[in-house]
């Protein structure tokens, strides 16, 4: 049901869906930030699809709340920090991303957790209306013959592809002389030189070294077990020994404890690997090639036995779109390096090894099989089945969407602020105008 004739909309709120609010700041925000991305331009009609778009997020919330589905806190602090984790490797650091915003990292972090709670909370609710739909094949042919053949869409050009990778060993010395570097650091901070000082001179861990080696807010379960075991069986102020993860070699000091909540800092000193390490890797690499391509072994029994890229080592070696969870790659949206030996390739071939660095700075060779190749097309069945499924399956769930929220409409409290009656919705957000006036 609607708002009585005698309610009023206080002002700066731009609606109010049950027991959610909408303010003409957030809709502004909103705007603001995904013209920033370059998702939108700043236009009425953007305005309104992020309006509605808020408007269905707090339906969704407002009816998780009745029907008591759960987003913990726990949920919602892990993907702060994974959007932190990435704006900081995009900007730089964390100071970088404090000067950008002009707030703490604690300030920013505290400013995203609503929102990232009704986001979550509304994916979650959403998930739930639809989780059970599926396409038939009939369904799906249905779908494609209702498309009209000027507007089928074009596939872009995509390949698969797969690969072995291979890091250099470290030497025992190398991973001494970060030990002893790292234990005449302590000993000079024992002695009253600052930990961030020592941080912003020596750290090699480019997340945190601008920042003196200071991470914020940290839970079990943010970082990998190695760096955990130590940090979170510190005493305040104390320093830990140097210790090993799959990054370097660490030492750790704890600036504050709230609970299972750490403030630290650290420095990372990673071993060096000097042009022999890498010179043997490439070779040892180039004989597991030569061992493929003679027929002695296959590509994806080699790939999981020697390859140590752990994310496509226990898939034989495919390397899967992490955005879509497909082998499919969009040649636009493969790594530089990756696409420069890609398109030498015919499928079936596999390159030569070939030298690269992660974000990290981890330093590896890979050789990489080129397994299909297609070119730019116009949508079909034959070639393209699993994204016509994809696609039958998303209008189903949208259809079953809309009735939902028709359906909910009819006994939700909604009330829009006139200055938006101009928007033209999908959904009937303000219908018996007369009754919401």
């Amino acid at each position: 049901m609607y708002a009585q004739e005698n309610k009023k909309v206080i002002d700066g709120v731009a609606a109010v869906v049950g027991s959610r609010i909408i303010l003409k700041s957030e809709i502004e925000a909103s705007l603001e930030n995904l013209v920033r991305q370059g998702q939108m331009e700043n236009t009425l009609k953007d305005m309104c699809k992020v309006f509605e778009d808020l408007l269905l997020e707090k339906l969704l919330v407002h009816q998780a709340e009745i029907d008591s589905v759960v987003v913990t806190d726990e949920e919602v602090d892990a993907n702060i920090e994974r959007r932190i984790q990435m704006i900081v490797q995009q900007i730089g650091s964390v100071q970088k991303l404090e000067e950008f915003y002009k707030k703490s990292i604690i300030e920013i972090k505290e400013e995203m957790s609503e929102l990232i709670k009704d986001q979550m909370t509304a994916e979650k609710m959403q998930r739930k209306i639809t989780e059970k739909i599926e396409v038939t094949p009939s369904e799906i042919l249905e779908y494609f013959n209702s498309i009209p053949p000027d507007s089928l869409p074009i596939v872009n050009a995509e390949v698969e592809f797969s690969q072995i990778v291979l890091y250099p060993k470290i030497r025992k010395e190398a991973k001494q002389e970060a030990i002893d570097k790292l234990k005449r650091l302590k000993e000079r901070i024992e002695r009253g030189s600052s930990f961030a000082s020592m941080a912003v001179l020596y750290s090699e861990d480019p997340g945190s070294a601008k920042n003196g080696g200071e991470y914020r807010g940290i839970k079990r379960g943010q970082f990998v077990k190695e760096f955990e075991a130590v940090a979170f069986n510190l005493r305040k102020g104390e320093i830990s020994d140097p210790f090993e993860t799959e990054y370097g070699f660490h030492i750790v000091q704890l600036l504050a404890r709230r609970g299972e909540e750490l403030d630290l800092r650290h420095i990372l000193i990673k071993p060096k690997i000097d042009d022999e390490d890498l010179e043997e890797t490439s070779r040892k690499l180039d004989s597991i090639r030569t061992l493929i391509v003679e027929g002695v072994i296959n590509f994806e029994t080699a790939a999981e036995r020697f390859s140590m890229d752990d994310n496509t080592r226990y898939n034989r070696g495919l390397v899967v779109n992490p955005y879509t969870l497909d082998p499919a790659w969009e040649i636009g949206n493969l790594e530089r390096d990756v696409f420069t030996v890609i398109q030498n390739l015919k499928p079936g071939q596999i390159s030569e090894p070939v030298f690269f660095r992660k974000p990290d700075g981890k330093e590896g060779f890979r050789i990489i099989r080129l397994n299909k190749r297609t070119e730019a097309h116009k949508i079909n069945l034959q070639d393209d089945y699993n994204k016509i499924k994809q696609l039958a399956l998303m209008d189903k769930q949208n259809k079953v969407l809309r009735n939902w929220i028709e359906k909910k409409l009819q006994s939700t409290y909604v009330r829009l602020n006139h200055n938006y009656y101009n928007c033209t919705f999908t959904n009937s957000w303000i219908k018996n105008l007369a009754q919401n006036e």
